[in-house]
């Protein structure tokens, strides 16, 4: 009877225990609360998920349009590269337009919009996306932010308006989603000519790049580039660099730039820790599947546009809008801490962002 007493309390004591850590995981995800506070004077919206930061909108003059910056993974670590923000150490110290993440595209009617910062001349022709304004912000288990911009020429021309909303939530503790829908109206008639720098694109830490067989400016422990007599001297260090690309049509590493597919995954360990990021194309999209200009030096785009460019001339997409039309774009981000997604679990998230069966 002692032995059947206490064999019932144990079991009774465990199943209690297992429950418990079955609720606590549940209430865990169930508690995954975003929050999302605009900050006019810093020119910035914070994104908070269960009060840790995630990412923030951000939008200083000096970077030409605004931009989620920097990217987090559930666990805290950072995916995006400082440059020209906040410069690390080991960093490259190349295309000072590539910051956080972004959308816009290298050729509005003969204007580059792509590679637009500090760095050119401001007498060429260049564009600029101007934040306009914060319209909404809601916060809990989806955050959402929902803002306006103008793109216009060097010219001071406005060629298009912007409209786009981001959601923000988790898939589970590990996963956090970004969803971007953006609608550009045209102001006048608009060209956007097939060009390769386009158009939802992402600048990677540097540890997630491929590693490199060839010397590039890096900067030293100070975050600067080291110099001799005022010239930055190249070197090649892949010490930690261990990113890999996959993408949905099972293609790897360099193998991924200039393919068409439905999501790129990027992913690899960020001071130890395992981390990922995905971009995924949605079946509405102009151009679906996306064509990736995804580079092994830490440049991650998905351009629908840039069809010839991409595809070494077999194909052309010169895409046009009508004074007044619009064209609306769909993407879904996937950041993730821990072991990479496996193709089955980018596919479940694809479906839920895709509407797929």
């Amino acid at each position: 009877m002692a032995f059947t007493t206490d064999c019932t309390f144990r079991t009774g004591y465990w199943a209690g225990v297992f429950l418990s850590l079955f609720l606590s995981a549940g209430t865990t995800l169930a508690q995954t609360r975003f929050t999302v506070k605009p900050d006019t004077a810093a020119q910035r919206v914070d994104v908070a998920a269960n009060g840790q930061p995630f990412t923030a909108y951000i939008y200083p003059s000096t970077i030409k349009k605004p931009v989620l910056y920097p990217l987090r993974t559930p666990g805290g670590t950072v995916v995006t590269r400082g440059f020209p923000l906040e410069a690390r150490p080991g960093e490259r110290v190349d295309h000072p337009h590539h910051v956080g993440l972004w959308l816009n595209y290298g050729d509005v009617n003969g204007y580059d919009f792509w590679n637009n910062s500090d760095a050119v001349d401001p007498n060429g022709k260049f564009g600029t996306i101007h934040h306009r304004q914060v319209l909404e912000t809601s916060d809990g288990k989806q955050g959402m932010l929902h803002v306006t911009a103008d793109w216009i020429t060097s010219d001071d021309d406005s060629v298009l308006e912007e409209d786009t909303r981001f959601v923000f939530s988790a898939h589970d503790k590990n996963t956090y989603l970004i969803d971007r829908t953006t609608t550009l109206t045209a102001v006048g008639d608009v060209s956007l000519t097939d060009n390769k720098e386009g158009m939802l694109g992402v600048r990677v830490a540097r540890a997630l790049e491929h590693p490199s067989d060839k010397p590039a400016v890096f900067t030293d422990a100070s975050g600067v580039p080291t110099e001799v007599a005022g010239t930055p001297v190249a070197a090649m260090n892949n010490e930690g660099v261990n990113g890999l690309y996959r993408g949905s049509e099972g293609r790897e590493g360099d193998d991924v730039w200039g393919t068409r597919g439905r999501w790129v995954q990027l992913s690899g360990r960020v001071d130890k820790m395992p981390a990922s990021i995905t971009i995924m194309d949605h079946p509405d999209n102009v151009g679906f599947p996306t064509y990736w200009h995804a580079r092994g030096y830490g440049l991650f785009a998905a351009n629908p546009l840039g069809q010839k460019a991409l595809s070494g001339g077999k194909e052309e997409l010169n895409y046009r809008l009508k004074d007044g039309e619009s064209v609306t774009f769909r993407y879904r981000v996937v950041l993730h801490a821990g072991k990479p997604l496996s193709d089955k679990q980018e596919e479940a998230l694809y479906k839920g962002f895709s509407g797929g069966e």
